[in-house]
């Protein structure tokens, strides 16, 4: 369920991506997420022959996958709520249904993994190490192991972040220094820690963080679907 969510939401995207790409030529500032109001900037744009045609057809192709969607979402939802590890997930904010489910599901028994070190490699998100004589570089990520959960760990980060200062000073820090993707996948990779740590301690989000920065829920939250 999970796999066929996830390929249809990236072919929804690559969809949303090429109506962006008209908009762009017609002159239309790049916005960051897709939105309706995006949307109806783009059928309002006047356009002629085959981009017309185009821009006719791609969002006819969006509701219809929008429509297919819909029902894989309530279905997650539902799954998560009925998974007690996946409802203890859920409480970390930027932790949706859909990334505590897959996580679950993948991670499986947690006491296959000593430390959260483990877990990090077994998901990919971890720097390759190349050495040569008394230098130690490293390089980038392996990208081992699960793609979806990693994607969907790396999608998170960006709401997880505004959540931990610690985490947020480390994010702008690495998007200024380097990219913001080298920074979604360091906060990723933490994330994927915290979440060990939650299912092996056997506590939500509040009690992991001590002291509780953030008053999550520590029950089952019913709220809208979050994490691609």
């Amino acid at each position: 369920m999970l796999l066929h969510r996830s390929g249809l939401v990236r072919v929804r995207t690559r969809i949303q991506n090429r109506l962006d790409a008209i908009a762009k030529d017609e002159g239309l500032l790049a916005n960051r997420h897709w939105s309706q109001q995006r949307r109806g900037q783009i059928e309002d744009l006047s356009l002629s022959g085959w981009e017309a045609a185009r821009r006719r057809d791609l969002p006819a192709l969006l509701d219809e996958l929008d429509g297919r969607i819909a029902p894989l979402d309530k279905a997650v939802l539902q799954a998560a709520r009925e998974n007690v590890d996946a409802c203890r997930l859920m409480t970390h904010p930027g932790v949706g249904p859909i990334v505590a489910l897959a996580y679950v599901l993948v991670i499986g028994d947690w006491r296959r993994f000593p430390r959260g070190k483990q877990v990090g490699s077994y998901l990919g998100l971890i720097p390759e190490e190349k050495s040569s004589g008394d230098k130690r570089r490293l390089g980038k990520i392996t990208k081992q192991g699960n793609g979806m959960v990693r994607w969907l760990l790396v999608e998170a980060a960006s709401n997880a972040q505004r959540h931990d200062a610690d985490w947020h000073r480390q994010y702008v820090r690495l998007s200024m220094s380097k990219h913001h993707g080298v920074a979604k996948v360091a906060i990723a990779h933490k994330l994927a820690v915290r979440l060990y740590w939650m299912l092996r301690s056997g506590e939500d989000y509040p009690q992991v963080r001590e002291r509780g920065l953030h008053a999550g829920q520590s029950v089952c939250p019913i709220g809208a679907v979050s994490g691609r």
